[in-house]
């Protein structure tokens, strides 16, 4: 899989391939240079790689080189991790440097990103999975139909911005990597703050509140606005987990949504 593009760029390989569900990826030198080589498996990570050319390294990796399924990547070689700092009494700073991450995304270009995917299509699976499950998932489904029939502050989105995804560039800062090209209002690419399964403490309450208060002031939104878009996200977190079927982390966005609805009604 890598073998082409090592020869085609002059790559170097610099460490052992990671395989996820979605892709492959090899650490590489490339002209001297720590870069990330990737090969989509799926769809989303190919429309990922367009963005990540769009952005041009702006709040997010550098592209070195694009073809097809593959990717070239400025690499990560800081020692600094948002989700260790979340886990290690730093919650409120990594999410303020998530915040400060996303609004250099959603900052207007010149040039307009084709064919993104819009939140709409994103979310079809949602409304399917409340009517076959009902309860909470019926809630998100509601409130995420009222969002999307009325969106507001409309922008390119990363789509997937946690813990992982923002990484330490080191001089050049807290860089985004693997968006999911998607387009609409800018508030929901701040859920998923609330909804990162691989943080322990997003089923407290007290983190939620603090967390809302920290990302609602920092990103500028409405506190009301962010929670509808945390229990929407949610839902559609849980719907897919349900899907796959896991439901496990099912239940834990079920339960991160159960606590947006609550403080909405509060």
């Amino acid at each position: 899989m890598f073998a082409s593009y090592l020869d085609r760029w002059s790559l170097i390989s610099d460490g052992e391939p990671i395989i996820t569900h979605s892709s492959r990826l090899l650490p590489v030198l490339w002209q001297e240079r720590p870069a990330m080589l990737k090969v989509a498996t799926d769809i989303d990570e190919r429309y990922g790689a367009l963005l990540m050319r769009w952005w041009d390294g702006d709040g997010a990796a550098h592209v070195y080189a694009h073809e097809g399924d593959a990717v070239l990547l400025e690499r990560a070689t800081g020692k600094r991790s948002l989700l260790a700092m979340a886990m290690d009494g730093e919650d409120d700073e990594a999410s303020r440097i998530l915040c400060r991450t996303a609004a250099r995304l959603h900052a207007p270009r010149e040039k307009p990103l084709p064919d993104p995917v819009p939140l709409s299509r994103w979310f079809r699976d949602l409304e399917p999975a409340a009517g076959k499950h009902g309860g909470t998932l019926a809630d998100c489904s509601a409130i995420a139909n009222a969002l999307l029939a009325d969106p507001r502050d409309l922008a390119v989105l990363h789509g997937d911005i946690h813990h992982e995804n923002v990484l330490d560039f080191e001089t050049r800062g807290w860089l985004a990597i693997d968006p999911k090209r998607l387009h609409g209002e800018r508030g929901f690419d701040f859920a998923n703050i609330f909804a990162n399964e691989e943080l322990p403490t997003i089923t407290d309450p007290q983190r939620f509140r603090r967390q809302l208060a920290v990302v609602s002031a920092e990103a500028g939104l409405e506190p009301k606005r962010l929670l509808q878009w945390i229990a929407a996200y949610s839902g559609l977190s849980a719907a897919w987990f349900l899907g796959d079927p896991n439901i496990e982390q099912a239940e834990k966005a079920l339960t991160v949504a159960r606590i947006a609805l609550t403080e909405l009604d509060a």
